[in-house]
């Protein structure tokens, strides 16, 4: 007994990477619960080198599922060989649900499961045990793996894939056709007794329908399923496990089957014959009544086709199929008369239109009706000769002229009279008239083609014994042309011809026009008037070609002897009566270059086609006028700003900054200010007076000792010089700025600000000079020199 255990032993502990702790395990027990599990473990020391003898291999625990005792459930034992009984060591446990689901007695080693396990949620628990010194807490043997496996109990029934089926198989099937395939599945173990072998059976549905026990197939049972009969079966399916045996679990489905349609069914007319009335006025297509043909399928496979087969209304009447309602529409072909016929009989078969062979054997799928009409007779408006009618005119035929007729009568046997009349809404005019008894057209107007080619006019047609019975014809009358029409210039022409011009020189081409159209075309001829022929200084050629050259008849013309030359033309067709115009062409004599470029005329200027139009010319004389009329004004404004005084009031005689607020006029503007002063400040007019400025009263001008003024000349004509000489500066007379006042003026200052700093004496005498504005003024600092004196 010893060899082939310590053999085993050494293949074991061949396969170990590293030294292992593990003590034999002890034998393998049954693994139930109520036998006693014991996991060994084994091993010595880490230093220690020696093998350890270990006495059980086995190394896995078995449990079964759905525990249903009050205490936890028993799994084993761990115990290793190092434990002497005294408390020194500990075993602890770790993996899957250790702690949770699996505990340890740490001082026994014995291993509980606290709740009940289900296999189908996991069937292998993989944990790891250890023993551990308790004083020291480090591992006396290193740490095990053992696995917990659960064993399966039939606790779940077969569960189908789908509450409800639902298929379709044919009507008339054949015994044994597939119909559908239902699954179940167990979540038991398949690997473990029968707990998951499922069996099919039916339960709902026989004898239609059977199942195969094995593969859950459905199939047909019986021959000759009609759905015109049946057409939905419910069908019940079980499914067992533990092979169908009793005990087992079981579950259930529904299968809801429908019978599809096949065309099994001939259509049948519910009546031999149909009878419809028809008034003979029944227009074309229109339905005169309707059959129908019943079949007891669905779909395509109760669609019909009718058609007439035989009678003699074969080609007045005709069939078609209504596609929502599977209905035969009777209609008409053509036109229906009382009394020519009045009953039509026809023979009308219906037909599926999609056969199946299989079933040919159950007879014709067509069946046949027949149909009588019955043609009603009516009162009939006149019915005209001709759909249309076209008729010709010449343009210049008589009034009261007879261009044609139209011819109406009533179709019924009563044949009453008819009268015609013209439909005036289609000839406002009243160019036409109609004979009310025979129907002729005749004119009552003047016709002219140029006018109005085609006169398309209405004429109604209307029993005389009830007039509401009436119809209506259009009549398209044509206008012939005739030649009563001139032909005249195409423009108006006025041309001109150069003094400098040379004989047979070209000037201008003409051409005609003609209002009317010959068969042949128009072929006008050209000719100067009789009287012009000779003594004109003119000649016209004709070019055959409808158009015509004026040329020159000599060399050189004068307009200042003659400015207008006034050519008269004479144009005629070649049609008959030959009709004929003359037409007047105007020549004006201009000046031209040498290239013949017109420069001008005596006369008005010729309006050319390049020229500029009236509006455009009027638009330009506008603007000029405003633009005029805004200058004159802005001249006016200027002239009537009058100056203000200087003192508007004498009692308010204070120092004042006054602000002229007028530029001058420049140096040509003499009436303002003399340039020459600033020049030569020496040459001072006496007698020269402002013309801008009205004085009260006329006085002379103090006039002081000047002295000649270097300073102020240099600068101006330093100014002019650069003026005169810069290429820049505007070829005209501008307002220069010079910005210099110079060393003093002649006048010197007037304000007593500085009077106070000047070191002379000043003489204010003269202020009594200027006039009574200067009165207070001249009295106040006359008053302080006579202080000054005393």
């Amino acid at each position: 007994m010893m060899r082939p255990y310590h053999c085993f032993w050494l293949l074991f502990w061949a396969g170990q990477p590293h030294q292992s702790f593990l003590t034999p395990l002890s034998k393998r027990t049954s693994g139930f619960p109520e036998k006693e599990k014991v996991l060994v473990l084994s091993g010595n020391s880490r230093r220690d080198l020696h093998r350890s003898k270990r006495s059980w291999m086995w190394n896995q625990f078995f449990l079964l599922e759905e525990y249903t005792g009050t205490d936890y459930q028993y799994v084993g034992k761990l115990h290793s060989d190092q434990d002497k009984g005294d408390g020194s060591l500990k075993y602890i446990l770790s993996g899957d649900g250790a702690g949770d689901l699996f505990i340890i007695n740490e001082n026994t080693g014995d291993i509980q499961a606290t709740r009940r396990l289900d296999r189908e949620e996991k069937p292998v628990y993989i944990l790891r045990a250890q023993a551990i010194n308790r004083r020291t807490g480090r591992p006396v043997e290193p740490e095990s793996e053992f696995i917990i496996k659960i064993h399966d109990i039939n606790d779940n029934e077969p569960m189908f894939t789908k509450d409800v089926y639902n298929a379709s198989i044919p009507e008339m099937s054949d015994v044994g056709t597939f119909v559908v395939q239902v699954t179940a599945t167990d979540a038991d173990d398949p690997t473990y007794g029968n707990s998951a072998k499922v069996v099919y059976s039916i339960l709902q549905g026989q004898p239609y329908f059977s199942v195969e026990s094995e593969t859950g197939i459905i199939r047909t049972a019986l021959l000759n399923m009609d759905r015109e009969n049946r057409e939905q079966y419910q069908v019940v399916i079980q499914a067992k496990d533990m092979g169908g045996q009793m005990g087992g679990l079981s579950g259930t489905t529904t299968v809801n089957i429908t019978l599809t349609d096949v065309n099994d069914n001939p259509p049948r007319f519910p009546q031999s014959t149909y009878q419809f009335r028809a008034p003979e006025s029944t227009p074309p297509d229109s339905p005169v009544g309707r059959i129908k043909a019943n079949d007891a399928d669905v779909d395509e496979n109760a669609e019909i086709e009718y058609s007439i087969t035989e009678g003699d209304g074969y080609d007045m009447f005709g069939v078609t199929t209504d596609k929502d309602t599977q209905e035969g529409i009777i209609t008409v072909k053509k036109a229906l008369d009382f009394e020519s016929k009045s009953l039509y009989i026809l023979k009308v078969e219906a037909t599926n239109t999609h056969v199946d062979p299989r079933f040919l054997y159950l007879g014709p799928f067509k069946d046949s009706a027949t149909v009588r009409i019955q043609v009603e007779d009516v009162d009939e408006p006149p019915v005209f000769s001709r759909p249309a009618y076209i008729m010709e005119v010449k343009e210049d035929v008589p009034i009261n002229s007879v261009i044609g007729a139209v011819t109406a009568q009533d179709p019924d046997a009563a044949k009453n009279p008819v009268k015609y009349s013209v439909d005036r809404h289609t000839d406002m005019d009243r160019v036409f008239n109609i004979n009310s008894g025979n129907g002729s057209i005749f004119t009552s107007k003047p016709l002219d083609r140029e006018t109005l080619l085609w006169h398309n006019i209405t004429v109604i047609a209307a029993e005389i014994n009830n007039p509401k019975q009436s119809s209506r014809v259009p009549v398209f009358i044509k206008v012939l042309d005739v030649n009563d029409n001139a032909p005249e210039f195409a423009m108006f022409y006025e041309t001109f011809v150069c003094e400098n011009a040379k004989a047979e020189q070209l000037i201008q081409t003409l051409s005609a026009v003609d209002k009317d159209d010959p068969y042949s075309g128009h072929q006008f001829s050209f000719s100067l008037a009789p009287e012009a022929a000779s003594s004109s200084n003119f000649t016209l050629q004709d070019n055959r070609d409808n158009t015509a050259g004026i040329f020159t008849r000599r060399n050189r013309y004068n307009r200042h002897e003659m400015s207008t030359y006034f050519l008269p033309v004479i144009i005629s067709d070649n049609d008959y009566p030959i009709q004929s115009s003359t037409e007047t062409v105007t020549i004006r004599v201009c000046a031209c270059d040498h290239r013949g470029k017109m420069l001008s005329c005596n006369a008005e200027a010729l309006i050319h086609p390049t020229g500029l139009s009236t509006g455009a010319l009027i638009a330009i004389l506008l603007c000029i006028i405003i633009l005029l009329v805004t200058v004159v004004l802005f001249a006016a404004l200027r002239r009537q700003r009058k100056k203000e005084p200087l003192i508007i009031s004498k009692e308010d005689i204070r120092d004042n900054i006054v602000s002229y607020n007028d530029e001058g006029g420049g140096e040509e503007d003499t009436q303002a200010f003399d340039i020459g002063t600033l020049r030569n400040p020496e040459a001072i007019d006496d007698n020269k007076l402002r013309r801008d400025i009205v004085p009260e009263t006329l006085f002379i001008p103090r006039r002081t000792a000047t002295r000649d003024n270097t300073d102020v000349r240099d600068f101006i004509n330093q100014r002019l010089k650069e003026n005169d000489t810069d290429p820049a500066a505007p070829p005209y007379d501008s307002l220069a700025t010079y910005a210099y006042e110079g060393n003093g003026s002649v006048a010197e200052s007037l304000s007593s600000l500085e009077s106070v700093t000047t070191e002379g004496d000043q003489d204010y005498d003269y202020l009594s000079d200027w006039g009574p504005r200067f009165k207070k003024l001249a009295d106040m600092y006359g008053a302080m020199d006579s202080d000054k004196d005393s």
